[in-house]
């Protein structure tokens, strides 16, 4: 990919995964060609579903060598941050509609070390982030309600992907989460995004290094490349 481009990846999320063989899991989606491995953490209240914590993600961390995207779906994570940075977090997400301050969620994951994201939900604008952006690695933009996998993408969050990717400029990390497959992702590369969160569409398909090729390919699609560019 040019230089002048930021670089296109494939983040398997391990919502999607047999988490009775995780470890077995997480090795093999390395071995299929992932790029990031994506971890949703999710507390009950921000989201009504409840998934792992900061142990899981230690566990998780064992097993690959992988760069790892820790989205924090949780009220407070100013109060838990340290702990998902200290079980191997590279990467720590939070969402812009909590009550801690941004500021300060910003400034305590970088005093822990770790790249800053912050997320988006569907009808959330992007103007609510547009004065932190200076601060943040990487902006995440849900394509479904955040709270279980499986759903549905949701068209009408592309032109905030091209509203970011102008603000943003063509180096900047934008991601993706939800409903992402070798046909939408398509589209989510052509509006904007290069970091594409993938559930079912790699977990769901026995063949994971076919499920991450073809992803990889649509997203080169999209963006306008060929796998020489990239």
């Amino acid at each position: 990919m040019t230089d002048n481009m930021a670089r296109l990846r494939i983040a398997p999320s391990m919502l999607s995964c047999d988490f009775g063989r995780v470890g077995e899991e997480i090795r093999e989606i390395e071995k299929a060609g992932a790029d990031w491995l994506h971890v949703d953490v999710m507390d009950g209240h921000f989201v009504p579903n409840i998934t792992v914590g900061p142990p899981v993600v230690r566990a998780m961390r064992k097993n690959s060598s992988l760069f790892f995207d820790v989205h924090l779906m949780i009220d407070n994570p100013l109060k838990h941050v340290a702990s998902f940075a200290e079980a191997g977090a590279d990467l720590i997400n939070f969402h812009i509609e909590v009550e801690d301050e941004p500021g300060d969620v910003i400034a305590e994951i970088r005093r822990l070390g770790k790249k800053v994201g912050v997320a988006v939900k569907p009808k959330t604008s992007v103007d609510s982030v547009k004065e932190i952006l200076d601060r943040v690695d990487m902006v995440l933009v849900m394509s479904v309600e955040p709270g279980f996998g499986g759903q549905r993408f949701m068209p009408e969050v592309l032109p905030k992907l091209t509203e970011l990717r102008k603000l943003m400029g063509p180096e900047a990390d934008i991601q993706i989460d939800g409903g992402i497959d070798e046909n939408r992702i398509v589209e989510a590369a052509n509006a904007g995004a290069n970091i594409f969160v993938a559930g079912t569409a790699v977990f769901g398909n026995e063949n994971r290094t076919a499920a991450i090729a073809a992803l990889r390919e649509g997203a080169l699609r999209g963006a306008g490349l060929n796998s020489r560019e990239c």
